[in-house]
């Protein structure tokens, strides 16, 4: 499947748990569970992401959720592949098999207080019949689903609602749409970036704030692109007083959009570009 990124928690007993949505309508949501320790595996030389367990969503209606196993020795996919190996290279028909819920573009992934994992769903225009974590259709503008594994990193069931519908937002001063990248920090912050044409062409892609420590999530508007980019992903320093972000396919390469980041416009081919971005009075970012 499209890999779109990955977060990983640590369980008590150091094996990782890794989160991945597939960038793709209709396909589905990931979780890998490594087969030994962190620690010990990265001592012998090991990767802990290549002995594990891949396991597939299925978001039922009632806010709870199962991770299915995604293993030859369910005789459901041992009817239609021929290996464990075979499965994982077409881990979306195995998906299909078993009955996992087709989702609306899950692409990042990350991991929030207590454990919450963030999924973002960037938009499904063509999606006609919803379910209960899709539940608009058609669904242009996209949501954000928040999950809880039952017991920790390693379960394999977890409860989950939907954090926000981006079309909540039409009409208010900090509207967004299609949200893509997501970061979670410490402090119970979530920075999502856009990616796609946002209502009304009110603004270009952009970066907005959550608090996720608050009850009714407000987004609040920290940072716009430009012209026909993409806004993606975010990393802080060690004492979260310098962030960084990321300036995607400006213009979608057409200099009469944008000449981003030249100053004169139609001069220069746009450029992707990393941004440093600081409080000025060297606060912590996004507080």
């Amino acid at each position: 499947f499209k890999h779109e990124a990955i977060a990983i928690g640590v369980a008590p007993d150091g094996r990782i748990a890794a989160y991945m949505g597939d960038d793709q309508t209709f396909d589905y949501c990931y979780k890998y569970i490594s087969n030994r320790d962190w620690p010990s595996a990265i001592a012998d030389g090991d990767s802990p992401l290549d002995d594990g367990k891949l396991y597939v969503a299925r978001f039922n209606d009632d806010g709870t959720g199962d991770w299915l196993e995604l293993t030859i020795s369910n005789p459901l996919l041992a009817a239609r592949f021929s290996s464990q190996a075979d499965i994982l290279i077409n881990a979306r028909i195995a998906g299909d098999i078993l009955g996992a819920t087709p989702m609306d573009r899950p692409e990042w992934t990350t991991i929030g207080l207590n454990d919450s994992v963030f999924w973002t769903m960037t938009n499904n225009g063509g999606r006609r019949t919803p379910n209960a974590a899709n539940p608009q259709a058609p669904n242009p503008d996209g949501h954000i689903i928040r999950t809880f594994d039952d017991g920790g990193f390693l379960g394999l069931t977890f409860r989950w609602e939907i954090y926000i519908l981006a079309s909540s937002t039409l009409g208010t001063e900090n509207v967004f749409s299609d949200p893509d990248a997501a970061y979670a920090d410490p402090f119970g912050r979530l920075f999502i970036g856009t990616d796609g044409g946002q209502p009304d062409n009110i603004v270009e892609d952009q970066v907005v704030v959550f608090d996720t420590t608050q009850a009714d999530p407000q987004p609040r508007r920290l940072l716009t692109g430009v012209a026909g980019d993409e806004v993606t992903g975010w990393a802080y320093t060690p004492d979260f007083r310098t962030a960084f972000t990321n300036i995607q396919h400006p213009g979608d390469g057409d200099p009469n959009l944008t000449s981003f980041p030249s100053p004169v416009k139609g001069f220069l081919i746009p450029r992707d570009a990393t941004l440093v971005i600081r409080r000025k009075n060297n606060g912590v970012v996004g507080s």
